[in-house]
């Protein structure tokens, strides 16, 4: 009789940035991924905060993404740098109801690229960057205020894969804007896991244990 399921499981660990200006709803975003939770109350994210999803994404394969929520009040301060080392992409979220959280966008994703890349083993370059319109559920025409095809322009002058129209309090697009985005970085894993000489992946595994182990002592 053969097993139902391979025997080796492949674990991944990503760190996965939330940015964006104050009150566009990063944190209602992170809360209605991982707990599937949605509140009008919660408080102004002070600094950074993050919080652990574990995806089995296949049989074999089990993804853990610590999802960073950046404080709007630190944008583009000297501490992003510290906040974003060693994130493999990135969320930029604006509020469709504040035109101001949009002009803002290009800044984040601006200041996102000029302090962190791939690392050499995944090819180097941005770190894969997805754009959320979020509240959706309060705009009067259900549009990001822009239409489909500039906002479609906006991503490729800015380097965003892609962008969604999202709302936390309706838990529409979020679940969706995730998954596209674990696509991308796991395609990209696996596009260069073949090419690493087994020393480094032997180091990634180091690492990826040494994150493991420090998130274990963080919590509780």
């Amino acid at each position: 009789m053969h097993d139902a399921y391979p025997t080796e499981i492949r674990e991944y660990l990503f760190k996965v940035l939330v940015l964006g200006d104050s009150g566009v709803g990063k944190t209602s975003i992170i809360k209605r991924y991982v707990h599937n939770i949605f509140s009008m109350n919660y408080k102004s994210t002070i600094g950074v905060d993050f919080a652990l999803k574990v995806v089995q994404w296949s049989p074999d394969t089990v993804v853990r993404m610590q999802l960073w929520d950046i404080a709007g009040q630190e944008r583009f301060g000297n501490m992003t740098r510290v906040y974003y080392k060693e994130a493999v992409a990135a969320l930029v979220v604006y509020d469709v109801t504040r035109p101001k959280t949009f002009e803002a966008v290009a800044k984040w994703k601006s200041d996102l690229d000029s302090k962190v890349s791939l690392p050499p083993g995944l090819g180097g370059g941005s770190i894969p960057t997805i754009l959320l319109a979020n509240k959706m559920d309060l705009h009067e025409d259900h549009s990001p205020g822009l239409n489909a095809e500039e906002m479609e322009k906006f991503c490729d002058e800015h380097g965003f894969l892609k962008w969604f129209g999202t709302s936390a309090k309706d838990n529409n697009n979020i679940e969706d804007a995730v998954t596209f985005l674990l696509e991308d970085i796991l395609a990209t894993e696996e596009e260069f896991a073949s090419r690493r000489h087994p020393d480094d992946n032997a180091a990634m595994m180091d690492r990826i244990h040494l994150s493991q182990s420090k998130t274990k002592e963080g919590c509780c």
